[in-house]
């Protein structure tokens, strides 16, 4: 049986760079363009279009008054964040599990990817008939109530960075088309503590949402459930958002290391 030829699929200049930030240790945190050369066994002009991309995009940079070159905060930030999203779903998972037992719903865990939400983590309800979303989908972060809770450390100017456009894209007539309409949006769910949404982004569904913080009191995460209905019950809402805040301020315990509070 013929192996498939996998190098095929390699891309040689990622490579090269990954073996490039590889070659820099603690014992030898500085290198030469030239040191980096004959290591790679790759040609000087070669290594040094690396370095220049790799100093780009803040995975390296230049020791000053020195030919040298050493990693920077790029690779560490990488590092951070697959600790972080290993602590914060390992940690998540169980709480969503609960969360999903108490009410009865889907449950799931999200984070921020830019402009998009992604969901890292899934409890499936016990409405087998309903189709629940999967680990990995994304979501516009404007038009959805989880998006709306994790742009909650932006102000006026992260916002516009990050939306430089207008009006921004619509879904519904509820999804906010300006800046001024999201920041409202977000200002409003952010002081509840708690975000719902009776069909606003899909006809339908509705979703209860709750922000996650780390130790600095950044959102980093929402913990939701997802309710097949277009409105939820009045008398299923109070309780229904109790169970998610509680969840969402479990997680938050966990990954912040703070002690559980009384009351």
């Amino acid at each position: 049986m013929n192996t498939p030829n996998v190098d095929r699929y390699l891309v040689p200049g990622l490579a090269r760079g990954l073996q490039l930030l590889g070659c820099f240790t603690r014992q030898e945190p500085q290198l030469t363009g030239a040191e980096l050369s004959r290591r790679l066994d790759v040609p000087r002009a070669s290594v040094f279009r690396l370095l220049q991309t790799l100093e780009q995009m803040g995975f390296v940079e230049r020791v000053a008054d020195s030919p040298n070159y050493k990693l920077s905060i790029g690779v560490l930030r990488l590092g951070f964040e697959y600790l972080a999203s290993m602590e914060l779903t390992e940690h998540g998972l169980p709480i969503i599990e609960d969360l999903r037992e108490k009410s009865g719903y889907s449950a799931h865990l999200v984070v921020r990817d830019g402009r998009e939400v992604v969901f890292v983590a899934k409890a499936a309800g016990r409405q087998s008939v309903f189709h629940s979303i999967q680990v990995g989908a994304r979501l516009p972060a404007h038009a959805t109530v989880l998006g709306r809770l994790l742009l909650a450390d932006l102000d006026m100017a992260g916002l516009s960075q990050l939306y430089p456009e207008t009006p921004l894209p619509a879904y519904t007539p509820k999804t906010p088309t300006t800046l001024v309409q999201l920041k409202a949006l977000i200002d409003d769910d952010r002081s509840r503590g708690y975000a719902i949404s009776q069909g606003g982004f899909e006809t339908g569904i509705s979703t209860v949402a709750a922000p996650v913080f780390n130790e600095r009191q950044s959102v980093v995460a929402a913990v939701s459930i997802t309710v097949p209905a277009q409105q939820i019950e009045p008398d299923l809402t109070d309780s229904l958002v109790g169970m998610v805040r509680a969840a969402a301020t479990q997680l938050t315990q966990r990954i912040s290391h703070l002690p559980q509070r009384g009351g």
